[in-house]
């Protein structure tokens, strides 16, 4: 017997809504059964689910992983598999100058915290320098 999932056990299981769920069925992502009003999810339903998840996470479009899900369903052409290598190659040449430019700003926060550090120590130390200031001309009076 084929195993079988529930909308409330997937929505758990991957922390979606049932409304996403619902969403990816009317874009033709996922096809679960229906028992009368009732969603019955397949194993390749939670599969594709996972794949639908990991591809959003990545930042694929919804067609973009359409794409990606028939790879799963057909035996394609050479031309096609190169077609979704080159897509993920992409992917990763977008997030590596995402990386740099998440770099360069870190650095630059940083900067910014040790320039605002020293002007607290400078601060601090013009307050000290003028409580001693008064503290001397109290005393001298």
């Amino acid at each position: 017997m084929n195993r079988t999932f529930t909308i409330r056990q997937l929505t758990k299981e991957f922390s979606v809504t049932a409304r996403t769920l619902r969403f990816y069925e009317d874009e033709g992502l996922i096809a679960p059964e229906r028992r009368g009003q009732t969603r019955i999810y397949s194993v390749r339903d939670r599969a594709r689910i996972i794949l639908i998840l990991r591809g959003r996470r990545l930042g694929f479009s919804l067609a973009e992983i359409r794409e990606y899900l028939d790879l799963y369903d057909h035996s394609l052409s050479v031309k096609q598999l190169n077609h979704a290598r080159h897509k993920f190659e992409e992917r990763i040449t977008a997030f590596e100058r995402q990386k740099i430019d998440i770099e360069v700003s870190i650095g630059e926060l940083k900067r910014s915290i040790a320039e605002v550090d020293q002007r607290l120590v400078e601060r601090e130390q013009q307050r000290h320098d003028k409580q001693e200031v008064r503290r001397e001309a109290t005393v001298a009076a």
